[in-house]
């Protein structure tokens, strides 16, 4: 018998006046998966979390997470889910260990509950500390700790690690993958493309729409974007050459390379090796990347703000 998936959604719409903010986003994430959930600023992406974790209620549409209905069990949902806002929430004013300690009332968890989440994210020897004063590596550390503390079964996380080093991010994803591992089911917003290669599937949403989702492999190859690459001394030239010539779509300089992306294969090449041949240029064909998915599918969408 399958499992029934974690998040199952169909069909959200929420609007907050006469717009349209998420528009018919359908989402489903098996339990123990790590699933991306990307877009630009203001395409939706808080707004849906917040009805699947039950603090927003749809306009329209049906669906369950973690078995519960998100239009009449939303109290049983916060109960099960462990949700990580952009601005991590916690006092500033009081210590790591007070702060969880507030959130371990809330819960009605035993006492011994935070001195356990103290140990598990290593963060007993500044217990004394106050948040206020952590670096953006620890107080996303505390920012986790108070978010799994009740053991949630669902991990919903709003860019986590914006602002955060980039030792403390891979040492937060290794954290999400191990508890992954064991169980938990992880739905994370991200900016990073880094990021959004290290989930089992992502899901990539514009101006409140739902545009294309599957495993970061398929999302590129339904992309069917060309890539080419010019390398040489000349390539702010190339660049010029390249904007106004057909079938090229994109034109990204990349130090010495100049990346050339478009749908029409054939054309791509063609203006890429005439664009290589007048500038000197070494020309070379390349696998597309996430970013020059994203870029393409940001140009296509219309912005419901309009």
């Amino acid at each position: 018998m399958t499992a029934e998936p974690a998040i199952a959604v169909t069909g959200l719409v929420k609007r907050f006046g006469e717009r349209t903010v998420v528009d018919q986003v359908s989402i489903e994430v098996a339990r123990g998966e790590i699933v991306g959930f990307l877009g630009p600023n203001g395409s939706g992406k808080t707004t849906t979390i917040r009805m699947m974790c039950g603090l927003l209620t749809p306009d329209e549409g049906e669906g369950r997470v973690l078995g519960h209905d998100i239009l009449h069990d939303q109290r049983a949902i916060k109960r099960e889910v462990g949700y990580m806002t952009q601005r991590f929430s916690f006092y500033e004013d009081l210590t790591i260990e007070e702060n969880l300690q507030f959130v371990a009332g809330v819960f009605d968890l035993p006492r011994e509950a935070v001195a356990s989440t103290l140990v598990d994210l290593g963060l007993t020897s500044r217990k004394g500390q106050l948040a206020g004063s952590l670096s953006g590596g620890w107080k996303q550390r505390l920012a986790l700790a108070a978010c799994i503390m009740h053991r949630p079964k669902l991990l919903m996380l709003d860019e986590p690690t914006a602002g955060v080093d980039p030792k403390a991010r891979r040492e937060f994803w290794d954290e999400i993958h191990q508890r992954a591992a064991e169980g938990l089911t992880v739905l994370v917003s991200t900016h990073y493309m880094d990021e959004a290669e290290r989930c089992h599937r992502i899901n990539y949403i514009s101006y409140g729409k739902l545009i294309t989702q599957g495993t970061v492999a398929e999302v590129v190859r339904d992309a069917g974007l060309t890539t080419m690459v010019l390398e040489g001394p000349r390539i702010a030239e190339a660049q010029r050459m390249l904007r106004s010539m057909h079938g090229v779509e994109q034109v990204a300089p990349y130090g010495n390379s100049l990346h050339v992306i478009g749908r029409d294969g054939p054309a791509v090449r063609k203006a890429a090796q005439t664009a290589a041949e007048a500038t000197q240029s070494k020309l070379l064909e390349a696998e597309t990347s996430l970013e020059d998915v994203f870029i393409q599918l940001m140009g296509a969408s219309q912005d419901n703000m309009q």
